[in-house]
């Protein structure tokens, strides 16, 4: 025997150590990392996992909005339906007391005629009586007027049966006044767009003149 220890290993432990990665007759292992078919490629990283609690979150934020949405569009309606609501009542309160003012109206007007027919028949009567029912008549009217009430301008103008009522004709030989109200028997009066009395009037009638 030589004292070498080396010489005490069998070819086949040296070869075992090569394959370790060690050097034939050490026992530690080389710093040299296997090359070629069997290097490994790095891990991963694992995909991040969902979050049942955000998940959550998100789905009840989601139903809120909605919920929310839901009211607003029900608050716009239920301010909607009484806006509209106070407008049909406030239009219903004026067209019901334009009525009763055209009630009211109505007899004074019935008043006027009275003086009208009274002041005709005087014709130009200039006595202090007479003067005194024109006043009369004058401060009615006014009064009358102030409510809002219009008289109706019809006189030289084409007849029309929603304003005025023919009680009257008169005959004429021109074309161009055919169907124009001549006189006036009664003054008709207005409220607004609403004809609270039609007025009487005479109305022209077209008739061709005979041939000679």
């Amino acid at each position: 025997m030589d004292g070498n220890p080396r010489s005490n290993a069998t070819p086949e432990a040296q070869q075992a150590q090569t394959a370790n990665g060690g050097a034939p007759g050490s026992g530690e292992p080389t710093s040299q990392q296997p090359q070629g078919a069997d290097a490994r490629a790095p891990a991963e990283a694992p995909a991040p996992q969902a979050d049942p609690e955000k998940e959550r979150l998100l789905a009840d934020l989601d139903a809120t909005r909605k919920k929310y949405d839901q009211l607003a569009r029900a608050y716009q309606d239920v301010n909607r339906d009484r806006e509209e609501f106070k407008q049909r009542l406030t239009r219903e309160r004026d067209r019901m007391m334009d009525v009763e003012r055209g009630n009211v109206a109505t007899t004074l007007l019935e008043a006027i005629d009275e003086l009208d027919r009274c002041l005709a028949v005087s014709g130009q009567d200039a006595s202090p009586l007479a003067q005194g029912v024109r006043m009369i008549r004058d401060a009615l009217l006014v009064k009358v007027q102030g409510t809002g009430i219009e008289r109706i301008q019809v006189v030289g103008q084409t007849f029309d049966p929603n304003v005025a009522e023919a009680s009257d004709m008169e005959i004429t030989t021109s074309p161009d006044e055919d169907q124009r109200v001549v006189a006036e028997v009664r003054a008709g009066y207005r409220l607004k767009d609403r004809i609270i009395r039609p007025a009487r009037v005479k109305v022209a009638k077209y008739v061709a003149p005979a041939q000679a």
